[in-house]
């Protein structure tokens, strides 16, 4: 069975891998549970027999007018199954009272998002492909690395 929720505070780094298939220099596991915790909204959908993360979505942005969604992800095993759509439906009723939701996608995958009353634009993108696996934490004071770490545990 599948369980959607939108907290990850009971999360580990052991409940989120597989992600990412294809990229070259992916983010940890670590990386990705603090890419989950830090969002201003999330939804991650967890297989009950698991309790392993098998997709997620999440939202950026600045809690007021803009949310932008920067990854879905859903783990090939379990792609073709709804999950996808699920959790862009669950994130778009999360982000239902912002003016603006915005995220980028393959033009195949147009079609998909339309079906959730977005629309195609024009957009452009810078990409650092050295820092595909996140940024480091080197050089941010104690503190800042404290924050960073706690929010993950």
């Amino acid at each position: 069975m599948i369980e959607y929720r939108t907290s990850t505070d009971a999360l580990l780094p052991e409940h989120v891998h597989g992600f990412f298939v294809g990229w070259p220099s992916p983010p940890s596991p670590s990386t990705l549970l603090a890419l989950l915790h830090n969002a201003l909204h999330r939804v991650v959908a967890i297989d009950t027999e698991t309790g392993n993360v098998i997709g997620f979505i999440y939202a950026v942005g600045d809690g007021i007018l803009s949310a932008y969604i920067p990854l879905l992800e859903v783990l090939p095993a379990y792609q073709h199954k709804g999950i996808g759509g699920e959790l862009v439906q669950r994130l778009i009723e999360e982000l239902r009272e912002y003016y603006m939701i915005d995220l980028c996608c393959d033009e195949g995958l147009t079609e998909f998002y339309q079906r959730f009353g977005m629309t195609p634009v024009t957009g452009m993108v810078k990409r650092n492909y050295s820092k595909q696996a996140g940024r480091s934490i080197t050089g941010q004071t104690t503190v800042q690395k404290e924050c960073a770490i706690s929010r993950v545990q």
